[in-house]
C-alpha cells in the first residue's frame, strides 16, 4: 500500500497575519482555500514552491483567545542553503528568532522562528 504525506495543520487566530508571516518570512504560497461560512471556518493550504507537502492553516471565525499550544506540538522544519544569512534577515525583519545553534555531534545547525500564534518553525542548514 502506497502512503504519502499530504499536510500538517495548525490552527491560527488571525488568518491574514498568519498568511503574511508564512508568505513573507518563509516564502510559502497559497495553494488553495476552502471556506465554510456555514460552519464558521476557513482552511488555507500553503506550500513551498516545488514542494508537495502542504501546511494547512485552519481559521475558526469565532476564536477570540489565543490557542493553547500544549506540550504535544513539536515544530515544523524547513531547510535553507545559507542558515546564517536567513537568520540575519529574520532578525533584521524583527521576527522572533532564537540564536543559531547546533547539535554537539555536528549533525545539524539550526535556529527557530515563531509564527504569530507562537508555533515554532525550525530552520535547518541543508
Amino acid at each position: 500500500m502506497t502512503k504519502k504525506m499530504l499536510h500538517t495543520c495548525v490552527r491560527v487566530k488571525d488568518l491574514e497575519k498568519s498568511l503574511d508571516f508564512y508568505e513573507k518570512a518563509l516564502g510559502m504560497k497559497e495553494v488553495r482555500r476552502l471556506d465554510y461560512p456555514e460552519y464558521k471556518f476557513t482552511l488555507v493550504y500553503l506550500a513551498l514552491p516545488g514542494d508537495e507537502v502542504e501546511l494547512e492553516l485552519t481559521y475558526n471565525y469565532d476564536q477570540e483567545e489565543p490557542y493553547d499550544l500544549g506540550n504535544g506540538y513539536g515544530h515544523i522544519a524547513i531547510g535553507v542553503e545559507n542558515l546564517e544569512t536567513v537568520h540575519e534577515e529574520y532578525t533584521q525583519a524583527g521576527y522572533d528568532v532564537t540564536d543559531l545553534t547546533g547539535l554537539s555531534d555536528g549533525a545539524a545547525s539550526y535556529f527557530f522562528i515563531k509564527d504569530p500564534d507562537g508555533y515554532k518553525i525550525e530552520i535547518i542548514q541543508l
